[in-house]
């Protein structure tokens, strides 16, 4: 007989081995014993929790010969036939491989009026749903919002989100959950005692752990394991098969980092080295490793099974400490990311450790700018609040920009107290904005006031295309508020517009030697052959 893979092997079989599910066995079961099933089913959930096999289980109460029944007899001709696959009158499909709408029609559309062979419901099962396409989706839905009462559907998928609304909608969603550590752990228990294998608990706990609350993963990793055992199943078997690196060489590189020891922690990369593991196969032990030791910190109920194991924890925990801790996963987190974009791993490896410091002098560095910072602030304010702060930042401004400072030509007065009132305090805004942009400065250098009334000022440009460049840029115009709003104690709109002769103003702004490119070529090319944006 061929071999069958352990998760195939010890699949659950009646809903009492459907370990850490409780919430959908207790409903499914509740819903069969009052008569009261749904037509569609939506099983949600990571990978490897439980969702095709409760598929499986909930097909066997349903066509069961002794049922419907809460729970399988799988004994009857209908629950062996099943549990074996080879019933004609439940379809399994992966919409993975299945996923378009000719598919969809030819097994599903084309046979759901056609009662059952031999069973009392026809059930499908479909797989990943979330893999079909748009138009299988749209072929589906009518059928599963009015199925035919011998027809039941079981949708699956590990991403809910994918799942088009209008599906949702139509189905009874269960959520399936990740397995805990002690859930997985009594799994494994349970399958080495059947398979005559012997393994410590803390193997067990450590591939438990590795799974990532997946029962098929946990008994994936178990059986790769158990291959190439002569004995016992130890930790160092479950690290060495599986590549990661064993908790005390993790222990002394944390160790290392946290005592700046650069021989010790050079020493142990060597040796990580040297038995053949991947730099990335560090930094995820070393993940696992604090992540254990965070708990044991914050006093969190361990798993691992082992007094010795849970006390040599909780000393390696009280060393590095919480905050420590908390500094370290996150450095040791953003390095697992940027590694796999290094070309040479091991290099970079080293120095990126070496250059940890996780002393506590760096407490001590950061709080000493609280205090001066705030004298700095304070001070000018204190010493001299009418000394005209402002001319500092244009002279620290200008040195920075290596340019002249720039100023927009003071309007001539137009006898209208006014408009000549406002044209000075826009004088001081077009100023400030012509230091902020040379594009700016040029757009504004001709600019004028020509009315004032009801809380509105016009200000007239002297090219459309400048009128156009300053309104469809809301940060310029925030700008020009906001320095309106230091100008001048009145609240006032602004409105720019097209001077009607271009002769309005005889100020021409400098030429400047620069190339042009961007919008200042787009708008020299507008000016020179015409044409509207």
């Amino acid at each position: 007989m061929a071999h069958i893979a352990l998760y195939r092997k010890y699949r659950s079989q009646t809903f009492g081995d459907l370990i850490g599910q409780e919430h959908v066995v207790r409903t499914l079961q509740n819903s069969i014993k009052q008569g009261k099933m749904a037509h569609a089913f939506l099983f949600t959930g990571p990978r490897g929790t439980g969702k095709t096999s409760s598929a499986r289980l909930l097909a066997k109460a349903l066509n069961c010969e002794k049922g419907p029944s809460p729970e399988p007899c799988n004994q009857c001709a209908n629950c062996i036939e099943i549990t074996e696959g080879r019933c004609l009158d439940v379809f399994e499909m992966d919409a993975a491989s299945e996923s378009g709408v000719d598919q969809i029609r030819e097994s599903i559309v084309d046979v759901a009026d056609y009662k059952p062979a031999t069973c009392r419901f026809k059930i499908f099962i479909i797989d990943e749903v979330h893999d079909l396409s748009n138009k299988a989706f749209d072929a589906l839905l009518k059928t599963i919002e009015e199925p035919p009462e011998h027809l039941v559907f079981i949708l699956a998928t590990t991403e809910f989100s994918k799942v088009p609304p209008t599906i949702r909608s139509r189905c009874q969603k269960f959520e399936f959950h990740r397995g805990t550590l002690q859930h997985l752990t009594e799994r494994l228990q349970f399958v080495a005692a059947e398979e005559g294998i012997e393994a410590d608990i803390t193997a067990l706990s450590a591939i438990a752990r590795i799974a990532d609350g997946g029962y098929r993963d946990a008994l994936s990793l178990f059986e790769q394991v158990s291959i190439t055992l002569e004995g016992r199943m130890t930790l160092d078997d479950v690290y060495e098969q599986l590549g990661l690196i064993g908790d005390d060489l993790v222990d002394d590189v944390i160790k290392a980092i946290c005592n700046r020891d650069a021989a010790l922690l050079l020493e142990r990369l060597d040796e990580v080295v040297r038995r053949g593991r991947d730099p990335r196969s560090l930094l995820e032990s070393l993940q696992y490793r604090l992540a254990d030791l965070t708990r044991s910190a914050y006093q969190v109920a361990g798993n691992s099974h082992d007094a010795a194991a849970e006390a040599a924890m909780h000393a390696m925990a009280q060393f590095v400490g919480r905050e420590r801790l908390l500094v370290l996963r996150g450095l040791v987190a953003n390095a697992h990311r940027v590694i796999r974009d290094v070309t040479m791993p091991r290099i970079w490896l080293e120095g990126e450790l070496l250059g940890w410091d996780l002393s506590p002098r760096t407490t001590t560095v950061a709080a000493e700018p609280k205090v001066e910072p705030a004298k700095a602030v304070i001070a000018p304010k204190v010493a001299s609040p009418t000394a005209e702060p402002a001319p500092t930042p244009p002279a620290q401004k200008s040195s920075q920009k290596e340019h002249p400072e720039r100023s927009i030509p003071r309007p001539a007065p137009t006898g209208d107290p006014q408009i000549d009132e406002f044209a000075e305090v826009w004088h001081v805004v077009a100023s400030k904005i012509a230091n902020e942009s040379l594009t700016a400065f040029q757009r504004l250098a001709g600019s004028r006031v020509s009315e004032v009334a009801s809380g509105k000022a016009k200000i007239e440009l002297k090219r459309v295309s400048d009128v156009d460049w300053v309104n469809k840029r809301q940060a310029l115009l925030d700008k020009i508020y906001e320095f309106l709003g230091e100008a001048s104690a009145t609240k006032i709109l602004l409105e720019f517009t097209h001077q009607a002769n271009g002769e309005a103003s005889s100020f021409e702004p400098p030429a400047v030697d620069l190339p042009l490119e961007g919008e200042q070529l787009y708008d020299a090319a507008r000016d020179v052959f015409g044409g509207n944006k």
